[in-house]
């Protein structure tokens, strides 16, 4: 499971989320800001495992993995994370109203995963189902199911041959959007004014498919060269993007203007506050 699906939501609240060791582990600290409503979940949550180890001798983050997610300035940090099993325990020493409603909905997503293991096809059913209710087409949302399947078989590849830390799958993903668009990921999210949304989910038609042939493109070379170690990796990315790049270039020449768009999927109020503080902080600068 990459990004697309990192964020559940319960009741309108967002919960962080990370495939790992097959199977779903959720941000304790999101989940006990969401029962308590605490304005410090953090120190909620060091505080209910002190109770606990004291009236009960139970060690709480026994069974948490202390796992990277994102944060809301961007970057990644460790923080605690339980699975759905460990995590009904944690939510039974939480004296809250909202617990039982919470159980029910947890026992939901282990299921519908346990549907999904079963039958693959009820992911991209219920990742299609998402897109159509954010209002996207059904020509669009086709490129981008395709697109993460394309995404999927390039970081299986890399980490088959060695990719192991989320720098290097970002080093070489910044390496194929330079080649194929002129910029790095990071840098394309400031032109269409994005913080931490899914850059390729504010991409159009011909960006998503650029983007697919400069990933297909560093698999097919990757395969081929039999490449293993991080530098011939980067080659590869670079090469890859570079395909797609001189596609872009061509396209750009016929029509007569860049292919790299700022527009995106924001709301239109929350895309035009956006747009006036980029503009403000340009003419400041």
């Amino acid at each position: 499971m990459k990004k697309e699906k990192a964020l559940i939501v319960f009741q309108g609240k967002k919960i962080r989320r990370i495939w790992h060791e097959k199977e779903w582990w959720f941000s304790v600290v999101d989940v006990v800001s969401i029962l308590t409503n605490s304005v410090d979940a953090k120190d909620y949550w060091y505080r209910l495992k002190k109770r606990e180890k004291e009236n009960s001798e139970v060690e709480l983050s026994t069974n948490c993995r202390q796992l990277k997610l994102p944060a809301s300035d961007g970057k990644y940090y460790t923080t605690d994370c339980a699975n759905t099993e460990s995590m009904f325990r944690i939510v039974q020493s939480i004296p809250s109203k909202k617990a039982e409603p919470f159980k029910r909905w947890l026992a939901k997503v282990g299921y519908e995963r346990v549907q999904e293991i079963e039958n693959p096809e009820l992911t991209q059913k219920r990742m299609k189902e998402l897109y159509k209710q954010k209002g996207y087409s059904n020509q669009w949302i086709e490129k981008r199911v395709r697109g993460i399947a394309i995404r999927d078989e390039l970081t299986d590849e890399w980490g088959k041959r060695g990719v192991e830390i989320d720098k290097e799958y970002s080093i070489l993903t910044a390496e194929i959007s330079k080649a194929t668009f002129g910029l790095t990921p990071t840098e394309y999210k400031k032109v269409k004014c994005l913080k931490n949304e899914n850059l390729r989910d504010h991409m159009d038609d011909i960006e998503l498919i650029l983007t697919m042939l400069g990933e297909a493109t560093t698999t097919r070379f990757t395969k081929e060269r039999d490449s293993k170690k991080f530098p011939h990796l980067k080659k590869d990315a670079k090469d890859g993007g570079s395909v797609a790049g001189s596609t872009r270039k061509d396209i750009e020449k016929r029509l007569g203007k860049s292919v790299v768009s700022d527009e995106n999927y924001l709301t239109t109020s929350e895309s035009k506050k956006r747009l006036a503080l980029k503009s403000k902080y340009t003419k400041s600068n």
